[in-house]
């Protein structure tokens, strides 16, 4: 089994590197950047770390391989199926790694099948300079059973989705509102606490209460609450912002928190749950689906 990789940066470096401590012996990468006078240098130093053979064109590596990895950036990744399409192999799997949108994926499936190969659509989801080649890979589309049965024996993790392209990329995006959203907090929490020197006091008291319950509860608790108190909330989240602002300190996280709150306050949830905290999240998103729809209409 012959691996080709389209975009050799860190994402597939580290694949790269992993694969090869299993025994893959054949993987072979072209990236648009080999011969920068900044980035060349890097990626020929990576090829040579990973034992990874360079081509100086997709074709090079599309005619000799029979999964082709394209790990470019999200806004070029259709734009890339274009240009590789021209050289794809009927039968070949084409994986895109990229963060696109599933409505990208979908639209990247079909120039794939017009060559009459295998599309997956993959989300990588987790640090790759920790996990390797063994990071949680959720993936969608025709291939994924063909990709399966081929990764798997080199120690790749890969859970099938569906067959529908995009419903991979849609649990990566979907998960990024969070991972990327909650990095943004925590800077704004921890500028906030810097500057008035009160940094221990309040991770030791956050870390308390986040660490006293698992995730799934603690969200659980946090949302059905809110969804009684969120008029509260959201004045008390005021003061918040009066404070950074007062210290010339950025609140864009708190002020769409506050706005995100008073929204909610809207759809009067506390008379519709008679004042009583729901058990589950999915009374509240539901409630919330129901009152868009009113909005709506």
């Amino acid at each position: 089994m012959k691996l080709g990789f389209i975009g050799f940066g860190e994402a597939a470096f580290e694949l790269s590197v992993g694969l090869k401590q299993e025994g893959l012996e054949k993987i072979l990468a072209h990236d648009v950047m080999l011969d920068h006078p900044t980035f060349g240098p890097q990626i020929k130093e990576r090829a040579i770390q990973a034992q990874v053979e360079l081509r100086s064109d997709p074709e090079g590596v599309l005619n000799e391989v029979d999964v082709v990895m394209v790990a470019v950036p999200a806004d070029k990744a259709y734009e890339v199926s274009e240009v590789l399409k021209l050289h794809l192999k009927k039968d070949c799997i084409y994986v895109d790694v990229s963060a696109s949108t599933p409505v990208v994926k979908q639209n990247i499936n079909k120039n794939i099948q017009e060559k009459k190969a295998f599309f997956v659509d993959a989300a990588m989801l987790g640090p790759l300079p920790v996990y390797k080649h063994k990071v949680p890979i959720s993936a969608s589309g025709n291939g994924v059973d063909r990709l399966i049965a081929l990764m798997t024996p080199y120690g790749m993790d890969i859970t099938k989705v569906s067959e529908n392209p995009g419903d991979a990329s849609a649990i990566k995006l979907v998960r990024s509102i969070y991972m990327k959203g909650v990095a943004a907090l925590y800077l704004e929490l921890l500028e906030a606490a810097h500057e008035f020197n009160i940094e221990e006091l309040v991770l030791d008291s956050i870390s308390e209460t986040m660490d006293s319950k698992s995730f799934k509860e603690t969200m659980n608790r946090l949302v059905t609450g809110t969804s009684i108190h969120a008029l509260r909330r959201s004045i008390e989240l005021d003061g918040s912002i009066q404070m950074l602002e007062a210290s010339n300190l950025n609140s864009v996280m708190s002020k769409a928190a506050k706005n995100k709150l008073e929204r909610l306050a809207t759809f009067n949830l506390k008379e519709k749950f008679k004042g009583q905290k729901p058990n589950h999240w999915l009374e509240v998103i539901k409630a919330c689906k129901e009152e868009n729809t009113i909005v709506r209409s």
